[in-house]
């Protein structure tokens, strides 16, 4: 290797940790601009991508579909997987299978059909649009899912078919590939056969999962249950979640639905298989790293939409977007019918369900990353390029008018679960903090000179008027729902045992305490942290409102088993402690 070359492949790669540098940068801004605007987080990145977009130079990245699937979406979808459990999942297992492997055939058959008889594109050529427009993206919808307190059946019928469907939406594409190159190669002779395809299909999806499977026994078995280092083991699950990727692809299989399989194995038995410290370890590392990917990809989806070409193919990429709209409808409508028929009324899945999972069939970067591997021979440099503008289209549009109407459409449908009580306590919570800081405000101007002591004297009585008012009103809706009494003190302890341990770990860096103290004191919290977590899995059941919030029935007093009842005479500090000016 000459020095000019080993200088410029060192420009290279410098160039490029500038360009993720900077994207980093943007998405953390991105970030903190949204708290401002109710917008999101996904939709905001896609703006700010477009016009990244505008900016000449801005970034040297070249978007590849390898860059995509081979490097920002693992991690997604593993880490999706280790927050989904199986004994919730199970009972819908059939409903998500049926959406993701027979909506996905329906999706490609429907859109291809269309694009076929409306657009100059060929048969093989409008189904491979078809099978990569198929797979559904809805990380803004559950991300709206958990704000507004979304049912948690209906959360996992979206994220699973998604889980699903990305990997199947793969496979039908790179069949329908295969068969447009091999028509090519033999000159359009009949090389391509419907029960060969089912059977490579059904193969490359079993031999997948079986990859996944496997490779996450092993993990799960032999390094998560014997070795209890919590950075081992994090490292081990990351090289499982590319590891299973990379091992399915070498053998021609899924590799996508490899690291959903080996991410439930982890996220199910795995997880139960470590120490607390590990277990917060993990789920602290997967959700930044599942952060720093969400943000990469939506920011590149962005950045590689040219506007100018969706004005050129405006007309196609039209006609794209009502034909995925009808198709996600009659597979979402028509699946849903039909599984409600053949399974007890309980299981049924509710029509506000179905628009909700219809309207939330945003597409993403599987969509994005399958169009870019298009190549320009294989149906024409012109064709290619409006197959491409096409999927850019319907990305954008799903995720700039859906993504954004998605919560309007919750709420008129009324699934959001906010209980009353729930919202008057955090309106009451709001006030004594308000209060409060007023309190505290008004005491600076005093010592500052800014007040005379008479003014100061008389705002201050009717503050601690107020502050009291909000402590008593405060007290007497804990009293009438002592479930949220206990989430307070859930949410305060745990406040309390975090500050603990970042206290130890200060200490050991600071050389006070030995790294065997250090280890043990952290171990004792994190088991600590783990027991409220348990307690806020299973809260006790919310009780119904009272009559009057001055007279409480006997019996809804009742406190949980781990701390005693409040009382009218306290003998200890309660979460309303909290709100004191001390």
């Amino acid at each position: 290797m000459t020095l000019s070359t080993h200088a410029a492949q060192r420009g290279g790669l410098i160039e490029q940790e500038i360009g993720f540098v900077l994207l980093l940068t943007a998405a953390a801004l991105v970030a903190i601009l949204i708290r401002r605007i109710r917008l999101p987080y996904t939709v905001a990145l896609v703006v700010a991508g477009l016009a990244l977009a505008l900016v000449p130079s801005f970034i040297t990245f070249n978007v590849s579909s390898d860059l995509i699937l081979a490097v920002l979406v693992p991690p997604l979808v593993f880490e999706a997987t280790l927050n989904i459990k199986w004994r919730d999942l199970r009972g819908d297992m059939p409903l998500v299978l049926l959406l993701a492997i027979g909506g996905t055939l329906l999706s490609t058959f429907i859109v291809g059909g269309l694009v076929f008889q409306l657009l100059d594109i060929p048969m093989l050529g409008a189904l491979a649009f078809g099978a990569l427009i198929a797979a559904t993206d809805p990380v803004a919808v559950i991300a709206f899912f958990k704000s507004l307190g979304v049912s948690k059946r209906l959360s996992l019928l979206v994220e699973g078919e998604s889980l699903f469907n990305d990997g199947v939406a793969i496979v039908v594409f790179n069949l329908t590939i295969a068969a447009a190159t091999a028509m090519l190669v033999t000159d359009n002779a009949p090389a391509f056969s419907l029960v060969g395809a089912i059977v490579e299909f059904l193969r490359v999806s079993v031999v997948g999962v079986g990859v996944g499977l496997a490779l996450g026994f092993v993990v799960a078995y032999i390094i998560l249950r014997n070795i209890d280092d919590h950075l081992i083991e994090t490292a081990t699950t990351v090289a499982l979640a590319f590891g299973a990727y990379v091992a399915a692809e070498s053998l021609h299989v899924s590799g996508l639905l490899a690291v959903v399989a080996a991410g439930l194995i982890v996220g199910n038995i795995g997880m139960s298989n470590t120490s607390p410290t590990t277990r917060l370890t993990l789920e602290n590392f997967w959700e930044f790293l599942a952060f720093v990917a969400n943000s990469l990809v939506f920011l590149l989806i962005g950045i590689e939409i040219q506007i100018t070409q969706l004005l050129q193919f405006a007309l196609p990429i039209a006609v794209a977007v009502l034909a995925v709209l009808f198709s996600r409808a009659i597979s979402v409508y028509l699946i849903a019918a039909l599984y409600n028929r053949l399974t007890p009324d309980q299981m049924d899945v509710p029509v506000r369900y179905q628009h909700v999972m219809f309207w939330g069939g945003l597409r993403g970067a599987i969509s994005l990353a399958l169009a870019l591997t298009i190549e320009r021979n294989l149906f024409g440099a012109t064709i290619a390029t409006e197959m491409q503008v096409m999927t850019f289209g319907v990305v954008l549009f799903t995720i700039l008018v859906q993504g954004t109407t998605i919560e309007r459409l919750i709420e008129r449908l009324g699934l959001v679960q906010r209980r009353p009580q729930v919202i008057e306590s955090q309106r009451r919570q709001a006030l004594a903090y308000a209060r409060q800081a007023g309190r505290r405000e008004l005491n600076r101007l005093h010592n500052e000179g800014f007040l005379y002591p008479d003014m100061w004297q008389a705002m201050s009585a009717v503050y601690d008027e107020e502050i009291e008012e909000s402590r008593r009103t405060m007290r007497d809706h804990l009293e009438s729902y002592p479930e949220l009494e206990q989430e307070m003190y859930l949410k305060a302890r745990a406040d309390v045992l975090k500050a603990e341990r970042s206290a130890v770990s200060d200490a050991a860096a600071r050389a006070l305490i030995s790294l065997e103290v250090q280890e043990e004191l952290i171990s004792e919290t994190d088991r600590r942290l783990a027991a409220l977590e348990l307690l806020a899995d299973h809260p006790p059941a919310p009780r119904p409102p009272p009559t009057s919030t001055l007279s409480v029935p006997s019996g809804w007093g009742r406190q949980p088993p781990f701390k005693p009842r409040l009382s009218a005479k306290r003998a200890r500090p309660t979460p309303l402690s909290f709100f004191s000016t001390s």
